[in-house]
């Protein structure tokens, strides 16, 4: 007999189970914590040296031969051992310890290995637990201004951006259309955005109008590790990797904007981060930059609150406001994204489960369809009056959140605001109550309040906790209440290009516009911009624009060009 699979010897230690990868076919739980491979009995174990034996079954369920004379004899009994697991209850700290990690990295099996697609940037892939700070690394061209998880992944990611780029005809049309002209020609920009593929095909599309660029990520978990060193493969120095520290996020950026013999002209920001950084540790910088173009809505609100203090020294663009972004980006792509970020780190079925949405903005829209559609009871939570009623004509069911606290299965955030919610409200959530965050912010979910002596923490997977109380109740807290698509998923590509194009060109817009043209204050793009980014975007559906004769245009009073709506108009 063979032994039986994970070893013969009952007195051996088993196996000790592994951190899982990432959610995907063949992985989870179960695939992270199958024992070692050992030979399974063979059905030619059983010799049968007489071609005349009869096999007959006992009636205690054992196999007997039956010889020609009658005989009945009891076959050999295969002996079932039942395959031994350590403990499977393993609890972590906030950050996973060296050992951890690695099990981690050997549970990924080699063919992940060979292929670091997005799903396997949730995971770190990577044997090497050295800190990309503490590491010597060079691209091909000999250059080292640069700080990415491993270099050696530049070709995996260059994959991803030629698959991005397919997604992205805008932006690809302004490179063919513009790249002759160099309008960046001279700009100097410093960015912090989420660093994925799309970013990516945004940051070359810059340079090869002519703009040198130097970025940062403004999330400790959206990086592609892979998409970063084709990046720096490429020749533009980038400073992010999955999974920084605090401490990290901090240096990066600072390592982005204090480089010698370098001063940025133009910021591109999302959240803030970098426009906060600059004016605290180099204020004088402010002197030679020449805008700054923000697309999230915490940005912009740090931006107002600058400006109506009186101490915001340069002319701003406000992307997220525009009808490109706030449409489409926060709409559209979160609409499709929030199913895939909850599906990827629970594995959870929507049909028939109550979930509570704080925030009907465009964010908040796009959940609640989404959620909606998939046979989801939902609940809203809102301040504005007017969004209230949206969501009510919506045929969603406006609460406070105390009112089903206690009952409902998912808790989503999407406000923009802070302690949204408490540890008042996450005590009294049901057990494996799912939370987790949309908006920019990590501030929304007072995660900080569950960092207490008296609750277990205990890591499932990537991005994925388990926060325990006392009396055995538990949460599922996702991406440590930060982003959810883009730290535990992925977002459509084609919306970003929307974004993206519009951030190109609120960026050649202000480096280019006359002394004078703009003020020290917050700006939206020029309605005539964000037709021009929607019109680049009609060609990949084959849709055709219908064109106002000039008797209707001159009934109308408008340019047959456009712009077709004024300024005050809600889409």
């Amino acid at each position: 007999m063979a032994p039986p699979a994970g070893g013969g010897d009952p007195e051996a230690p088993a196996p000790v189970a592994e951190r899982p990868p990432a959610p995907g076919p063949g992985s989870g739980p179960a695939a992270a914590l199958s024992p070692a491979a050992g030979k399974v009995p063979q059905a030619s174990a059983m010799k049968r040296s007489d071609p005349h034996h009869q096999h007959q079954r006992h009636r205690d369920g054992g196999e007997a031969l039956v010889s020609p004379d009658g005989t009945v004899t009891e076959a050999p009994r295969t002996v079932k051992k039942q395959i031994q697991f350590a403990d499977q209850k393993q609890e972590f700290n906030k950050r996973p310890t060296k050992i951890g990690r690695r099990s981690l990295s050997r549970s990924i099996s080699q063919s992940s290995t060979d292929s670091y697609s997005s799903a396997a940037s949730y995971t770190d892939s990577s044997d090497d637990e050295t800190s990309p700070r503490d590491k010597q690394q060079k691209n091909s061209k000999g250059s080292s201004d640069f700080c990415v998880k491993n270099i050696k992944q530049a070709e995996f990611g260059r994959r991803e951006i030629e698959i991005a780029e397919q997604e992205m005809p805008a932006l690809m049309a302004l490179r063919k259309r513009a790249q002759g002209e160099k309008p960046l020609a001279g700009a100097k920009i410093v960015g912090c955005t989420h660093i994925t593929a799309q970013t990516a095909v945004l940051m070359e599309t810059l340079g090869a109008l002519g703009a040198q660029c130097r970025w940062a990520a403004c999330n400790i978990y959206s990086t592609l590790n892979e998409v970063a060193a084709a990046l720096a493969e490429n020749g533009f120095p980038v400073f992010a990797w999955k999974g920084e520290s605090e401490d990290d996020f901090w240096w990066c950026i600072d390592r982005c904007v204090n480089v010698e013999g370098w001063q940025p002209n133009m910021i591109l920001d999302d959240g803030g981060d970098l426009t906060h950084w600059i004016y605290k540790k180099y204020p004088n910088m402010f002197k030679k930059i020449k805008g700054i173009v923000e697309e999230s809505v915490t940005g912009v609100h740090r931006l107002y609150q600058l400006s109506k203090a009186g101490k915001l020294c340069v002319p701003a663009m406000n992307v997220n406001d525009s009808v490109t972004k706030q449409k489409f980006d926060n709409l559209y792509c979160c609409r499709e994204s929030i199913l895939d970020g909850l599906k990827r780190t629970t594995d959870m079925m929507f049909g028939g489960k109550q979930v509570v949405v704080c925030g009907y903005g465009e964010v908040g829209k796009g959940c609640c369809a989404a959620l909606k559609a998939m046979g989801s009871i939902v609940y809203v939570t809102e301040i504005d009056p007017i969004c209230a009623l949206q969501a009510c004509m919506d045929g969603f069911r406006l609460v406070k959140l105390n009112e089903v606290i206690r009952q409902v299965d998912i808790v989503i955030t999407c406000t923009g605001n802070k302690n949204v919610v408490t540890r008042e409200h996450l005590d009294r959530m049901k057990n494996s109550c799912i939370v987790c965050n949309m908006g920019h912010s990590n501030t929304e979910i007072d995660v900080a309040s569950l960092r207490t002596p008296e609750l277990t923490w205990e890591r499932v997977r990537s991005q994925v906790d388990h926060v325990i109380w006392p009396d055995g109740k538990r949460i599922v807290l996702l991406a440590e209440g930060r982003l959810l698509n883009l730290s535990c998923s992925t977002v459509p590509t084609f919306v970003l290009s929307i974004t993206a194009t519009t951030q190109a060109l609120a960026l050649i817009e202000l480096y280019n516009a006359p002394e004078g043209r703009y003020k020290q204050d917050v700006y939206l793009l020029p309605k005539k911009m964000d037709e021009y980014v929607a019109s680049l975007h009609l060609p990949t559906f084959d849709a055709h624009l219908t064109e106002l004769t000039d008797e209707q245009a001159k009934y109308l009073g408008l340019n047959k060009n456009g712009p077709f709506k004024p300024n005050y108009y809600r889409y």
